[in-house]
């Protein structure tokens, strides 16, 4: 890793008559007990940084400055761990010291699996590669640096200096030219971001430069390790070991159906019920060999979802979901009362990607958006949104203000999947987080009625972790391809009814930027079937995020980076309507393209979705309270373009100038 000198280069022979610093060196224990000294804050850095957060998950990973702290533990660790090579190189220390050094090094790579609070491997891993870094970029120079000093060659010593003053001139005038973010405003359809405050308000700082130009070709692991999912084996060990429940026959179970969460089983005794969705899925995995379980339960509680180890070795996922019937006729009788702004609603939501990384990667989808964006488009109109600012800079602080109404009833927030049935939309959901259904905060607020009629939850103990710094694979495709081919499915075997499907994925929740670029096929080709089946009409599709990419990485510290955190991704695409009132609505939400606005505003946009007129008046019916957010706006009514983030108490930074 480091230029090795001669010894000679810093001990004269024993005929040159020592020089104090020489003393020092060669006989001193200054060294000796530095070393020690260090070592021990070494190992101490490394497993404080593997400290785990007592307050819960859930906290922990959300709170910026516990984060911040654990990162730069692994940070200053490292350094010290060079300085402590650099000793060594200079043989100044003992080289049995790589011992210690191979023990903190095996550590980091054997913990490197990602954020999570079990293995923190994504701290160990950028302690590991600052390491790396540190070594080649500072110690180098210097050694270089040293070498000519001691040969007392002036002019050597002139030229490697001149060439230091050439590369860092020449660093600065690259970054200037190539990776500069001047393109970072640019938008769909010739478009770009307008930071006229008179006109639009919220004036958006822009980045200086956009490392990522560069790093991209270094971050790209899944292009570097030429994965694919298709060399991958899974374990049904892992599935036995993962699952905790009474229905398993661990000798003899080869098909595991994983429960829908709105199982009657699991409502019995909700006091007792365990508080996360996984704990929940791993309780009540079902043996789909056992025919007498299987006649026990209704058709709306059979597991959609099947894995089949029948061959004890690759292990393939089945997507069994059935049309409903009964399901399907008893929501068209309600639909009859009820007129939404759109007949058909879509949600494909996507964690952690900025407005600025879907340009970058979703190339095809957006395009499939772009062919819209002409008033004159014969069938849909698509809009995206410049200044959509996120509140937190984590989900949590983000997704409630999305999904939930504002307004309280017996202590209870109604989701608008609550609001989806009582208006005769039949619902999905799949999410592959496995950590429960956006739509609730806490389980304990669950109501059966919240939960959509067909879901979707990719719990699996074979799938990649959910922060991996490669595309994420399961049974031989990736974890989205499962997720876009039951919303397919949904879609189409439900064509004649009132639908709404909500895909939740987490393949931008990781430090690269790069993973989403594996998705953007899967999402093209899924909307583009259903376009070319004419399965799109009177539909209107969200393509959204909560928050860009916040998770430590190589970007950090940039400005580009902490801009992009609060500038989620957020495109619409709707069914163009006949009458003479859309056409005032057209001019307010292209208008508000280029306008500050909230989840609050995205909440109450599909609350007039489902409502149509409706959303316009505050009513009762059947016991539900609707009401749209007072923190929002529809966003196909008109913004005040004097509206900013202070006028939001929970909006935890602004890029707002």
């Amino acid at each position: 890793m480091l230029i090795f000198l001669e010894r000679s280069d810093y001990f004269p022979s024993q005929n040159k008559k020592p020089n104090r610093y020489n003393v020092l060196f060669k006989n001193s224990k200054v060294f000796k007990y530095l070393s020690i000294f260090l070592f021990i804050i070494v190992y101490f850095l490394y497993f404080l940084s593997l400290e785990k957060c007592y307050e819960g998950e859930k906290i922990c990973s959300h709170k910026r400055k516990w984060i911040k702290t654990k990162l730069n533990e692994g940070l200053l660790s490292s350094f010290l761990l060079s300085f402590l090579l650099e000793l060594i190189n200079l043989n100044l220390l003992s080289k049995l010291h790589l011992v210690h050094i191979i023990i903190i090094n095996f550590l980091f790579i054997l913990y490197s699996h990602g954020l999570e609070f079990d293995d923190h491997g994504l701290f160990n891993f950028l302690s590991l590669l600052s390491l790396l870094i540190i070594g080649y970029i500072i110690f180098i120079p210097i050694n270089i640096f040293l070498h000519l000093l001691k040969k007392k060659n002036n002019l050597l010593l002139f030229g490697y200096l001149l060439i230091l003053i050439i590369l860092f001139f020449y660093s600065n005038i690259y970054l200037t030219k190539n990776l500069s973010c001047d393109d970072w405003k640019n938008g769909l359809n010739n478009t770009y971001l307008i930071n006229d405050i008179n006109k639009y308000g919220c004036k958006i700082r822009i980045p200086k430069y956009c490392p990522n130009k560069f790093l991209k070709y270094l971050l790209d692991i899944t292009k570097i390790t030429r994965k694919k999912c298709n060399s991958s084996k899974y374990s049904r060990r892992n599935m036995l070991k993962f699952s905790k429940s009474k229905y398993i026959n661990e000798s003899i179970t080869k098909k595991f159906g994983f429960p829908k969460i709105n199982i009657n089983l699991l409502w019995s005794n909700k006091s007792k019920v365990e508080k996360t969705i996984s704990s929940i899925i791993k309780k009540n995995i079902l043996d789909m060999d056992n025919k007498n379980l299987l006649k026990s339960l209704d058709q709306n509680d059979r597991p959609e979802i099947i894995v089949d180890f029948s061959d004890n070795i690759k292990g393939k996922m089945i997507i069994n979901l059935s049309f409903n019937e009964s399901l399907s006729l008893e929501r068209k009788r309600i639909e009859k009362d009820f007129h939404p702004y759109s007949n058909n609603i879509m949600i494909l939501y996507f964690d952690s990607v900025s407005r600025a990384n879907s340009l970058r990667h979703f190339k095809k989808t957006l395009k499939f958006f772009e062919k819209f964006m002409s008033y004159d488009s014969s069938k849909f109109h698509s809009f995206q949104f410049f200044k959509y600012h996120s509140f937190k800079d984590y989900t949590p602080g983000n997704y409630p203000k999305l999904f939930y109404d504002t307004y309280r009833k017996k202590n209870k927030r109604y989701p608008i999947t609550y609001y989806l049935k009582k208006y005769g939309f039949v619902t999905a959901f799949s999410n592959d987080m496995c950590s429960g259904d956006p739509f609730s905060t806490l389980l304990k607020d669950i109501s059966k009625e919240d939960i959509c009629d067909h879901e979707f939850l990719l719990c699996d103990p074979n799938k990649m972790h959910i922060n991996s710094m490669t595309k994420r694979c399961l049974y031989e495709k990736t974890n989205i391809d499962y997720q876009y081919e039951y919303g397919l499915k949904f879609w189409r075997i439900y064509k004649g009814n009132r639908k709404f499907l909500m895909i939740v994925n987490n393949d931008g929740h990781e430090s690269t930027l790069e993973v989403i670029k594996y998705d953007d096929n899967i999402i093209y080709n899924f909307l583009n079937k259903l376009y070319k089946d004419n399965l799109l009409d009177n539909t209107t599709i969200l393509l959204l995020s909560d928050h860009g990419c916040s998770l430590p990485s190589l970007y950090y510290f940039n400005d580009f980076f902490e801009f992009e955190k609060y500038l989620p991704m957020l495109y619409i695409m709707t069914t163009i309507k006949d009458d003479k009132e859309y056409l005032e609505q057209y001019q307010n939400i292209y208008e508000n393209q280029q306008k500050f606005i909230t989840a609050y505003d995205i909440y109450n946009t599909i609350c007039y979705l489902i409502l149509g007129n409706d959303y316009f008046k505050s009513f009762e019916s059947d016991s539900i309270y609707i009401t749209k957010s007072k923190f929002g706006i529809n966003l196909f009514e008109p913004i005040n373009n004097k509206r900013s983030p202070k006028d939001y108490i929970s909006m935890e930074n602004s890029i707002c100038i």
